[in-house]
Parts: structure tokens; C-alpha cells; sequence
């Protein structure tokens, strides 16, 4: 018979030596090392324990006497600045004295200006100030022209000539000037009661100056005209006055507005009204009638109040 081929031949594992050996060996060497530090940290620790203890009363005298030092330096200290001390305490008692004294007296003089200073009176002020500004500034330059300006740019210390020079109210011919009058004949009316509506007028007039300003004023004023022609590099710019009856024209209209709307004027309603007039009743005597009827009764004693009986 024919055998049956064989395989590949099996291959046997070799078996690894053991070394549990070795590893015991290493764990014992690590062990009594961990031992013997184990042995040398409590032998160190029980020598600075002694170390220590030895040193203790030492210590506690070097700390007596520190503290003992200490306190006569606080005292010394004390006695030294105590003088200082003293000053300056009775500088902040004197400063503490006179604020509250300014305080008192600067309450006292706001209270007396609130009476003469009402928000009526000072809307006044600033429409008639408004009013006497405008007509002022037309009198004052508005524009002017500046020759070779692109040469002066990155100069500092110099500017470019200035030429051509106008007044505010040649370019209108002087019209803010009676519009300014106008404004300060309204604000002297409205300071009577019931003169509400002026507010309305002194609005429409400092709508106005501003018309004329931004229409008139502004494009006169950036026209360079035949100076443009004669110097190289001129250009007409706005000077301080324009600004200033722009700014006169601005506060007509913001002094009629607070002027109109009375934003101080506090209505009081029918129950605030009653509360008012209930606290300025004047109370009755205590001799009255009325105080006599809500005056209670005292209650007698019956033995006191019946009749002695006769023998």
C-alpha cells in the first residue's frame, strides 16, 4: 500500500527560560532599599525632634524679648508722632468746619438766586444774549481771501496773506439787524404772563437769520471772485464771524424752544390741589367748639358724683 504524503515538518516551540528568578531578586533589592530610607527618614526625624526640643526655651525667649523690643519701639513711636497726629486731626476737624460752613452757605445763596433766577428770566437772558450777539456779529469780518495757501500748508509758524476782507453784513445788507431787534422786543414781551406765543415768534426769527445765513452769507462768502484772477493759489475761506451769527442764529431758536415748551412749569393736578389746601387750613383753637366736641369725655365715679346723705 502507499503511504499518504506527508506534511511539512512540525515545528517544536522552544520554551523560554524562566526568570521569575530574577524578578524576585530585583523587588528584594528594592524593597530593603526603601527599608533602609524608611529606617534613615525616621532617624533623621527623630534627631531634629530632639534638635528642636533642645532649642525650644531658647526660641520662646528670642521671642519674648522681640516682642518686648517691639512694643517699647511702638511706644517710642507713638510718643514721637502722637504731636502729628494730633495736627493733623485738628487740620481735618478745621477743613470738616468750614466745608460744612460753604456747603450752608452756598445752599443758602443757590436758594436766593432759584427766587430772583427763574427759568422764565433765564431764558430771557439767553434770547436777549442770542439777539445782541447776532446784531454784534455783523459789524465783525465773516470772510476773507488767502493768497498762495498751498505754499504755506506745512508752515507752522506763518499763514498765508489774507486779502479781500468782508463784514457779515454787507453780504445781506445788514438785514439780521433788525431781525435781531425783533428777537429781543419778543423776549422782553414774554417775560409777561400769558405772552406764550411769542415763543413762537422768536423761533421763526432765528429760523430766519439761519436761512439767510446758509443762503446768502455762505456763498457770498466762499466766492473768490476777481482775487481768484489776480494772485495765483487764492481761495476765499470763513472766518470767525460767520461762525458767530451762525451761532447767535442757533441760540434764537433754542432759547424760543425752551421758551414754548416751559419744561419748569409743573401742573398740579385737582387731588394735589385739594392735598395743598387741606395743609394750609389753618387749625382750630383749642377753645373751640369743635375741639370741645372731639374732646372725649372724662368718666366719673358713681360714689363721688351721688348726693351726701343726711343724718
Amino acid at each position: 500500500m502507499k503511504k499518504a504524503l506527508a506534511g511539512p515538518p512540525k515545528r517544536t516551540a522552544k520554551k523560554l527560560p524562566e526568570r521569575r528568578a530574577m524578578i524576585a531578586a530585583a523587588r528584594r533589592r528594592i524593597g530593603a532599599v526603601l527599608a533602609v530610607a524608611a529606617k534613615r527618614t525616621q532617624q533623621l526625624d527623630r534627631a531634629a525632634a530632639k534638635r528642636i526640643e533642645k532649642m525650644r526655651p531658647r526660641l520662646a525667649s528670642w521671642l519674648r524679648r522681640l516682642r518686648n523690643s517691639g512694643k517699647r519701639l511702638v511706644v517710642a513711636l507713638g510718643k514721637r508722632l502722637r504731636p502729628a497726629g494730633v495736627l493733623v486731626l485738628r487740620v481735618f476737624a478745621k477743613g470738616e468746619r468750614w466745608l460744612r460752613r460753604a456747603s450752608a452757605a452756598a445752599g443758602h445763596w443757590a436758594t436766593r438766586a432759584s427766587a430772583v433766577v427763574t427759568p422764565q428770566r433765564a431764558v430771557y437772558a439767553v434770547v436777549l444774549a442770542s439777539a445782541i450777539c447776532l446784531a454784534v456779529s455783523q459789524f465783525v469780518f465773516y470772510r476773507g481771501v488767502e493768497i498762495g495757501q498751498p505754499g504755506y500748508s506745512g508752515l507752522s509758524a506763518a499763514a498765508p496773506p489774507t486779502v479781500g476782507v468782508k463784514k457779515a453784513g454787507e453780504a445781506s445788507s445788514y438785514v439780521l439787524v433788525p431781525i435781531a431787534l425783533l428777537a429781543a422786543i419778543a423776549a422782553t414781551m414774554a417775560l409777561r404772563p400769558a405772552r406764550r406765543g411769542l415763543g413762537r415768534i422768536v423761533i421763526a426769527l432765528g429760523l430766519l437769520s439761519i436761512a439767510v445765513i446758509l443762503i446768502v452769507d455762505l456763498p457770498a462768502g466762499l466766492d473768490a471772485g476777481t482775487q481768484e484772477a489776480r494772485f495765483s493759489g487764492a481761495a476765499a475761506v470763513l472766518l470767525a464771524g460767520f461762525y458767530a451769527q451762525l451761532a447767535a442764529a442757533a441760540g434764537l431758536v433754542i432759547g424760543g424752544l425752551l421758551y414754548y415748551a416751559r419744561p419748569c412749569r409743573i401742573r398740579i393736578n385737582l387731588s394735589g390741589r385739594a392735598a395743598s389746601a387741606r395743609r394750609r387750613r389753618r387749625r382750630p383753637p383749642d377753645s373751640s367748639r369743635g375741639r370741645a366736641a372731639r374732646r372725649p369725655l372724662r368718666r366719673r365715679n358713681a360714689a363721688a358724683s351721688a348726693p351726701a346723705s343726711q343724718p
